[in-house]
């Protein structure tokens, strides 16, 4: 499980383990009730679902984990997760603090990787640079940070400071085959 604070670079990092780790990897697609952002896709990006929908899977137990986040619902689909762990493959859940802690309970063998920003201003400089959120959107975003990087260094297994994107990347995959027992190249 890769968590870490808005604008961190997990999403960039996670394709990047996607790539190296190929066919062998399931990368889960959550749930959201929020909106389609511009360049988004149904199905690799996220399950676009409404609030009702939401609600109906959540009372039907169709989520390892859920969370309202920033006003929307997010959640990460059981069978999807539980037939790539059947088919042997390696399941890489990008996913908040809260979920992250709700997994490992279900499965305490997962490993729990932490993106930690160098400084807080580059993490806000970050965010503010993706262009993808209203000024409102940045403060919460913001606010909520210093909590998920305590976190980080509380209960997760690993943390990854992503200074430089490519060290940071090479770091999480040498990370993710120590958790999986794969000897180094």
């Amino acid at each position: 499980m890769i968590s870490g604070p808005s604008g961190v670079g997990k999403s960039t990092i996670c394709q990047r383990i996607i790539k190296e780790f190929g066919e062998g990897l399931y990368s889960s697609v959550s749930a959201t009730t929020r909106a389609r952002k511009n360049g988004e896709t149904e199905g690799a990006d996220y399950f676009f679902i409404s609030q009702d929908e939401f609600k109906k899977q959540v009372k039907a137990g169709n989520f390892l984990e859920w969370a309202e986040v920033f006003g929307n619902f997010y959640g990460t689909p059981k069978d999807r997760v539980h037939q790539a762990l059947e088919q042997g493959k390696i399941v890489l859940l990008e996913i908040d603090v809260k979920g992250a802690k709700a997994v490992k309970k279900l499965y305490p063998d997962a490993a729990l990787i932490f993106i930690m920003p160098p400084r807080h201003q580059e993490l806000q400089q970050r965010i503010i640079s993706r262009g993808r959120d209203e000024q409102a959107d940045v403060e919460t975003r913001l606010a909520g940070a210093n909590d998920e990087i305590e976190a980080g260094w509380l209960i997760y297994d690993f943390v990854i400071i992503n200074d430089e994107l490519e060290s940071a990347v090479a770091e999480t995959i040498q990370t993710i085959k120590k958790a999986i027992g794969v000897k180094n190249d």
